[in-house]
């Protein structure tokens, strides 16, 4: 059960990856966590990688690959693991490939960019709380006002339009070849490839990944 989630920001990847953790028992790997936990282990790659990141540098795909190679070498990924946020560039595709990282299935999350960007815009936050609401999905009693505490809810950063759309035309500008090269990969017999509409209920595509992966 190795899996690569595909989709743009918004796509619902984060909802689904929480499901399939519980069902299969394996763990979700974020490039993220890994670098922070590396660099607070000390290991060699997150030394090397802290000092990337101290100078405001990017840190390497080597460096990234050879964390993912120390990450599902780990007895928790011995049922396999997901992958959410990685590979982003086909560069780092193919270095997964050298480094022999197999991955059985890549599942591609389609969603419009109007509908993400109408999705992520539409939430509210209740800072103290991290309760969250939709204008249109799940609003709140009061507009613009925490059910529990009638506090004032917030835009997070991450959630305003422009930001939305920026992260949407890198998203379609790097990350999106990926699609192209995986359904290649899937045809040479490599891995299985799915595709799944994120615009449907997220039952009904919990459900869909459960008869796709068997």
């Amino acid at each position: 059960m190795r899996i690569i989630l595909l989709g743009a920001p918004g796509a619902g990847k984060g909802t689904q990856a929480q499901f399939l953790m519980n069902k299969y028992g394996i763990p979700q790997i974020s490039t993220g966590d890994m670098l922070r936990s590396a660099i607070k282990e000390g290991s060699e790659l997150g030394l090397a990688a802290k000092q990337v990141m101290d100078a405001g540098q990017l840190v390497s795909d080597d460096i990234i690959i050879g964390l993912v190679k120390e990450r599902i070498a780990k007895d928790d990924c011995s049922k396999g693991f997901l992958l959410d946020g990685f590979p982003r560039t086909i560069p780092q595709a193919n270095a997964m490939k050298d480094n022999g990282v197999v991955v059985d299935h890549v599942i591609e999350f389609d969603v419009p960019d109007d509908v993400i960007v109408e999705r992520m815009s539409g939430r509210r936050v209740h800072p103290a709380s991290g309760r969250v609401y939709h204008i249109k999905y799940n609003p709140p009693k009061v507009t613009g006002k925490d059910d529990e505490t009638g506090e004032e809810l917030v835009i997070r950063a991450d959630d305003i339009e422009a930001t939305v759309r920026k992260r949407l035309a890198i998203y379609h500008e790097q990350t999106e070849l990926l699609v192209g090269y995986y359904r290649k990969a899937a045809e040479a017999g490599e891995t299985q490839y799915h595709y799944v509409d994120g615009t449907k209920p997220v039952d009904e595509i919990s459900a869909s990944l459960v008869k796709l992966l068997g």
